[in-house]
């Protein structure tokens, strides 16, 4: 099942059937197998299934063999062939091979307990016809969606937002609260979303629903980072075997599995160890571009070979990105802050032609191991903050910085203008992330100013970011803070979702995740610093544990951001016909999201060809962005509403691509552990 969507009604009502199966036709692209339907009184449970584990038998709902608990699922249960063990030697009787099966009996047994038990990436609800009670639920990282709505006493829960906006209450208008977190922190905060009165449940949340229709929300688990001091070879041997068992036990299913290969160590490191697990019998799919700039089609072709697995090979040009632009944001349901879930979504197509639907890929890596750039620029930043006459200052940013050491005559200069901003306001919690967040705001400036007025400010969206996170998060270390934050805002909030879920299962195609597997994730956030980030190097913990996998060259690899083009897609006279429409004054001010003049300027910035920065990219896409004109009208994505949804950055967007640097100087080799 990959699409759930129900209504828990008001007294003296019950949802109707015809709107429960309504709700599950807008999640038909998630689903396509077949239809399930749950009604009990007040409550109606529909679901879109996509069939992966017991093809004949999996229909859900599935209950316990009392008819008790009743359960539908999003997602996959990875160790359910364990639990079902667990649970038969309780006394537990299954009469199908389902993982959903799995957890009726396991809610009955462990109750919201159960969900500690769970290894898998899920959002599931479970109904109690005795107690007449509802429960809800979402995996550690939130990779699968959930959406909550309260309409007139009905409270209404979706995999995505289009299905809630199919009740008849439905507001159907934009939250400018949410537009204003993404344009701030790239994704909305999970209290809102880009429609009024839609909101997610957070990740390693479960809430129960009783008769009386009140939400009462829990936190079933955080990442905790508290590093451990252990010897380096037992946790590197720790960690092989983690990862090892994490990948295998997400090729269980009753169809073939794939896996992305980007070229990288992520990837490339989940694919030797799914090949050796598949005895080389594994379908890797890359995604290439014709701009060489761009594309990393030589190194996957290197490292396919290496592995030898049969790659598959997608190429996208600027063209097909801007036609791929709207299906993508009407499938993100939200502002997209870059071009490069376009490309991914092409990928999935791929995937799905090739007659596969599960693929295994390397989302997580970077965060848990501390492989963005974000984490070095917090470390030299600090090192900035408590060194300020030291010698090395220039070279360091020079060092962690390919586009700096290429420029250096343009970079002069740069460094103290943009990342000496807030430099020694190092007891700032936000400290690691507050220049992303302070340059991505500064979009907000193409918004309506009676729109903007409408919404919180830049500060208020960072105040509740604050909010939310643990009562320890002070006394992390600097750069667990900075893991944290990148995990809770732009991995949950942006990468799992714009450029994961809503991506693939725009085709039918659902993603797993290694790293994301709660052990992996685990040990990652007690290794030792050093083993996270030494000196300078990312991700050493992982480049080492994975040495009986990868050459030494693929393992040695820098890593290179995964990026796409926008300036080429959305501006100038190679522009799409939809594009030019969107931008016409008149279009803007009907909408009334937008300043028709301040995309007027920007416009003209990009005719020009001059100075055109980062947030000048996002910006472009953030008024260009629209429906997507194939599909048939839907409530939710009306054109004067769709018009507010961006896209952009054609960077990592923690990669920074400074316009000067400073000059060179002798000096010292700079050694990892400088700092």
């Amino acid at each position: 099942m990959c699409g759930l969507a129900g209504i828990y009604a008001g007294p003296d009502r019950r949802p109707a059937k015809s709107l429960l199966l309504a709700m599950a036709g807008e999640l038909r692209h998630r689903g396509p197998n077949g239809t399930g339907l749950l009604l009990d009184g007040r409550i109606g449970i529909a679901g879109a299934r996509l069939a992966i584990v017991d093809l004949e038998g999996g229909d859900q709902p599935l209950s316990d063999e009392r008819g008790r608990f009743w359960a539908l699922q999003n997602g996959e249960i990875y160790n359910y062939l364990e639990l079902r063990n667990e649970l038969r030697d309780l006394g537990h009787r299954f009469a199908t091979a389902s993982d959903t099966e799995v957890i009726a009996h396991a809610y009955e047994e462990w109750g919201p307990g159960c969900l500690a038990r769970f290894n898998g990436d899920f959002a599931l609800a479970v109904w109690d016809r005795e107690r007449r009670e509802l429960f809800l639920a979402r995996d550690r990282f939130g990779v699968r969606p959930l959406f909550l709505a309260d309409y007139d006493g009905d409270v209404c829960f979706a995999s995505e937002g289009k299905a809630l906006l199919r009740h008849p209450a439905a507001a159907r208008e934009i939250d400018a609260v949410g537009i204003v977190d993404v344009f701030t922190l790239w994704s909305s905060l999970p209290d809102h979303s880009a429609f009024k009165g839609i909101r997610e449940l957070p990740p390693a949340h479960y809430a129960v629903i009783g008769a009386d229709g009140v939400v009462r929300e829990t936190r079933w688990w955080n990442i905790d980072f508290v590093a451990e001091q252990r010897p380096q070879a037992d946790v590197l041997e720790e960690l092989e075997a983690l990862l090892v068992d994490a990948t295998r036990i997400r090729l269980r299913a009753d169809i073939p599995v794939g896996a992305y290969l980007s070229g990288g160590l992520d990837s490339s490191a989940v694919a030797a160890i799914a090949s050796k697990e598949l005895d080389g019998k594994l379908f890797a799919f890359g995604l290439g571009f014709d701009d060489a700039q761009f594309d990393e089609s030589g190194s996957q072709e290197k490292i396919a070979r290496q592995l030898g697995v049969d790659l598959h090979r997608t190429v996208v040009d600027s063209g097909a990105i801007a036609e791929l632009l709207p299906r993508a944001v009407e499938l993100g349901e939200a502002p997209l802050l870059r071009t490069a879930p376009a490309p991914l979504l092409r990928l999935s197509a791929a995937v799905r032609q090739a007659g596969l639907h599960v693929v295994l890929t390397g989302e997580g890596a970077d965060e848990l191991f501390a492989g963005y750039d974000i984490f070095r620029e917090d470390k030299v930043r600090r090192f900035w903050a408590r060194e300020p006459s030291s010698h090395l200052r220039p070279l360091l940013f020079q060092r962690l910085n390919r586009f700096l050491a290429e420029d250096t005559t343009r970079a002069r200069g740069f460094f103290p203008a943009f990342y000496g901003r807030g430099l020694l306001d190092v007891e700032d919690p936000l400290y690691s992330h507050r220049l992303r967040f302070a340059n991505s705001a500064r979009c907000l400036r193409l918004l309506n100013p009676a729109f903007l007025a409408s919404a919180a400010t830049e500060t208020e969206a960072t105040e509740r970011l604050l909010r939310g996170l643990p009562s320890h998060f002070g006394e992390m270390s600097p750069l667990s803070k900075a893991q944290y934050l990148e995990i809770a805002t732009f991995m949950e909030g942006y990468l799992l979702h714009a450029q994961g879920d809503r991506m693939l299962m725009g085709n039918s195609v659902e993603g797993r995740f290694p790293y994301l597997d709660h052990r992996v994730a685990e040990l990652a956030a007690r290794l030792p610093e050093r083993l996270r980030l030494r000196g300078l190097q990312e991700k050493y913990a992982l480049r080492a544990a994975t040495s009986r996998y990868l050459s030494p060259e693929i393992r040695g690899r820098p890593k290179q951001p995964y990026r796409a083009p926008i300036g080429e897609v959305l501006a100038g006279t190679a522009a799409p016909d939809y594009v030019r429409e969107l931008l016409e004054p008149g279009q803007i001010e009907r909408a009334g999201l937008l300043d028709s003049a301040a995309v007027a300027r920007l416009v003209r910035k990009f005719e020009a060809g001059n100075g055109v920065s980062e947030t000048d990219e996002i910006a472009a896409s953030s008024s260009t962005a629209k429906s997507s004109p194939r599909t048939r009208p839907k409530p939710s994505l009306r054109p004067s509403d769709a018009t507010a949804r961006p896209t952009a950055s054609t960077r990592q967007p923690d990669r920074l691509c400074p316009s000067r640097a400073p000059s060179r100087r002798r000096c010292r080799r700079i050694r990892p552990t400088d700092v």
